[in-house]
């Protein structure tokens, strides 16, 4: 295997941090062909992530491998930020990614996911900063732990969700600010499901995504989430941020009816799966510590069939 030339910037020594993840993930000497770069991307998707699996199935097929590629930097990105366990550490491997990402979009990727990107971002022309934002999120989860106002945690989504939803619809020819704001507010619900979900989870890595204000208003301290007491306030406080996520999807789901068809039915599948994390904690009295929501693959499977029936009504968009 050769050695990369000493004027290539990416010289530089790889973090250690990168034995901390899948041995896979780390940043190969010399780029592999463009075949082996798909095959890496499309086992990465289907392995990682049954729902978006699920969700390829109603895809056009030469639309397929370019949501892979795209999910795999997705992937990838977001466990630098949250796995490795090292703030530190996280943040040199970061930059280390971002090098990959420069190195792309200058034509001499490296890494597999960044081989088998470089095609989907010039076939769909795909500008570079949705990507850089995804990495300006995770940068700041190692620095920023804490939100005072929802409209600071709005701010994170920003980079953290919504630049996902803005590659999906440059996959399918959508570049309008329309649409892209209709699908910020389905993303941003996403995200704010998610971290209802995972309050117990994320705290344990020394987050918290909960805005102070409100923990403030709902007399609900940080002692309270550390021991996992979901005293009647913290409920009525989670009773509180669930129904404003439900207002968010409110505000997205129009999106669906102004997409085609096999796209409206992944909108209609990711934020049919968002609300139904909102029902489970409502299901569960909104006692979400130290017990985290889940939806059975039963309602999993209800939501696929009514997604796929309404296409074939042609209901959807």
């Amino acid at each position: 295997m050769s050695s990369i030339a000493s004027n290539d910037s990416r010289t530089a020594p790889i973090s250690l941090g990168w034995g901390r993840l899948p041995p896979e993930y780390a940043i190969p000497e010399q780029a592999p062909s463009r075949v082996e770069a798909q095959e890496y991307c499309r086992h990465l998707a289907r392995s990682h992530y049954e729902n978006f699996s699920v969700a390829t199935w109603f895809l056009p097929a030469p639309l397929r491998q370019h949501f892979f590629n795209i999910y795999a930097y997705c992937r990838i990105s977001d466990d630098l930020g949250d796995e490795v366990g090292d703030p530190l550490a996280s943040l040199e491997m970061l930059d280390q990614w971002q090098v990959e990402l420069d190195a792309c979009y200058a034509g001499n990727p490296r890494h597999p996911v960044f081989v088998a990107l470089e095609e989907t971002i010039h076939k769909f022309d795909i500008p570079k900063q949705p990507f850089d934002d995804l990495l300006k999120a995770f940068r700041q989860d190692q620095t920023i732990t804490r939100y005072e106002r929802f409209e600071d945690l709005l701010g994170y989504c920003r980079y953290s969700a919504n630049p996902v939803g803005h590659l999906v619809l440059y996959l399918c020819g959508y570049r309008d600010p329309e649409r892209q704001a209709l699908s910020d507010s389905t993303c941003s619900a996403l995200q704010l499901a998610n971290f209802w979900q995972d309050v117990s989870d994320d705290y344990s890595k020394g987050r918290i995504y909960l805005p102070l204000e409100d923990l403030r208003r709902y007399q609900v301290t940080e002692a309270d989430i550390s021991a996992a007491c979901n005293t009647p306030p913290f409920r009525e406080m989670m009773r509180f941020e669930v129904e404003r996520a439900r207002q968010w999807f409110q505000q997205g789901l129009p999106l669906v009816g102004q997409v085609d068809r096999e796209l409206a039915v992944d909108i209609e599948l990711f934020s049919r799966g968002g609300q139904e994390i909102l029902t489970a904690i409502e299901r569960q009295g909104y006692a979400v510590l130290g017990r985290r929501p889940v939806i059975s693959k039963t309602r999993k499977l209800a939501l696929v069939a009514r997604a796929a029936l309404k296409m074939l009504r042609g209901e959807l968009a």
